[in-house]
This record gives structure tokens, C-alpha cells and sequence, in this order.
């Protein structure tokens, strides 16, 4: 009961406390090296690219969820493939949630970035570990389980003993990791939709132009103006930690 009411107390003190940590420029290379090493390599991400993609089906998930759309399951497979099953009436909820996957890891980068930039990691720590715990009920598959009960836990033991500063790193790092593996992923679709279009049937730009009749250009272009735009103002956050 006293672990309970602890971890209750770390959360909502997540969202009073302000505390900012100077970054030395050595650290901040290392933390967009370590980026940089999860998501490009192969043998990296085939295990970092399981959290990106968990990331992108909650960006579906709570998109339906915003539409008042019910969700019934959430899969993820070891080869990053995954599957959201939602129902509802309006088609506009449909098309929202199915836009929401691959832009929802540069647009939850940018705001942990965001979150650090303004000293107020605890609170995006605190919001994370929320949703991590609810999250769970959608998950359908033992591999979503997995990845989901793991990133769960991490965040609860950060939020139970991690210190102020090291809160800030994590965040900090893990907002950098998912802004370069959103980026990683819209080249990766970029490249079913021009050199290997027999995948194209797993596309959410093709699921979507085939659902809603907009071209799949047309959802490709709103996932790049999404994605890019977040990178941009990640890398201009991170560019004002510099010069700070």
C-alpha cells in the first residue's frame, strides 16, 4: 500500500516540480550518436525499432480514442508490423486515426524535447508513465505485451527513484531516439511506395487512400509535413540548448 501510495505521490509531483539540467555539448553528441547507433544499424533497430513501432500504434490508438471510436486490440510482431483494430460510425474517425501512426514518434519526440527544454521532464514522465499503464489493455499479442510491460516498467522505476536529473537525460534521450526513428520509419515507407511496392498493401498511406479515396501522395505528404516539421523544431530546441 505505502509502494502505491508512493508512486501516486512521485506522479503528481511529476506535474508541480520544475527542474532544468545543463547540457554539456559532449553529452548532447553522445545522446544523438546513441540516436543515431539504435535506429539506423540493422542488428539496433530490429530491437529499438519495437518501441518506435509501439509508439506509432498508440498514435493510432488514442487518435481513435479522441474520435469516440472503441478499441478493441493492439498488435505488434517481431518484424515491426502492426495492427489496430478500432470500430466506430464516422469515417472522419477512421481517417484520423489512421493518419496518427507514423508521425505520433517525431510529435512525441519533439514534445519530450520540448518537455526538458522548459524544465518540465517530470511532468512528461509522469504523463508517459500513465499512459504506458493504460496502454496495456490494448495490447493483444505477446510481443505488444512485452515491449508495452517493459516500457511500462522502466518508467515507473524512473518515476519511483530516478533523480530530477536523471529524469531530465531520459527524457531528453528518448525524445532525440524517437524523433531520428520517425524520421528512419517515413523513409522506410517512402520506400515501399517507389522500390518495393508489393508491400504496398501494409501501408497506411495506401490503407487509407484505398478507405477514404484521397490518393496515398496525398496522406504521404501529410505524414512528411507532420514528421519534418517535428524535426525541425526538435533540432532547433536542441540548437538553443547550444547556444543557451
Amino acid at each position: 500500500m505505502n509502494l502505491a501510495q508512493d508512486w501516486w505521490a512521485a506522479v503528481t509531483r511529476g506535474f508541480t516540480d520544475t527542474h532544468t539540467t545543463a547540457v554539456p555539448l559532449p553529452a548532447l553528441l553522445g545522446i544523438l550518436a546513441c540516436a543515431v547507433v539504435l535506429s539506423i544499424p540493422r542488428a539496433t533497430w530490429r530491437w529499438f525499432g519495437l518501441y518506435v513501432t509501439f509508439v506509432h500504434e498508440l498514435g493510432h490508438a488514442y487518435a481513435a480514442l479522441m474520435t469516440g471510436r472503441f478499441v478493441h486490440g493492439l498488435r505488434i510482431g517481431l518484424d515491426h508490423s502492426g495492427r489496430l483494430v478500432s470500430s466506430g460510425r464516422s469515417a472522419f474517425g477512421a481517417a484520423w486515426s489512421g493518419f496518427w501512426g507514423y508521425p505520433a514518434p517525431a510529435v512525441v519526440g519533439l514534445s519530450l524535447i520540448a518537455a526538458f527544454a522548459a524544465g518540465r521532464s517530470g511532468a512528461a514522465m509522469s504523463v508517459g508513465a500513465l499512459i504506458l499503464l493504460v496502454s496495456l489493455i490494448f495490447l493483444r499479442n505477446l510481443t505488444g505485451i512485452l515491449v508495452a510491460v517493459l516500457s511500462a516498467a522502466i518508467a515507473q522505476v524512473l518515476i519511483l527513484f530516478g533523480t530530477p536529473t536523471a529524469v531530465n537525460y531520459v527524457v531528453l534521450a528518448l525524445g532525440v531516439a524517437l524523433s531520428v526513428g520517425g524520421v528512419r520509419d517515413l523513409f522506410k515507407l517512402a520506400g515501399v511506395h517507389t522500390r518495393r511496392r508489393d508491400r504496398l498493401a501494409a501501408s497506411d498511406a495506401f490503407i487509407l487512400g484505398r478507405t477514404t479515396g484521397v490518393p496515398a501522395f496525398v496522406w504521404l505528404t501529410g505524414f512528411t509535413v507532420v514528421i519534418v516539421g517535428c524535426s525541425l523544431a526538435s533540432v532547433w530546441l536542441l540548437w538553443g540548448m547550444l547556444t543557451v
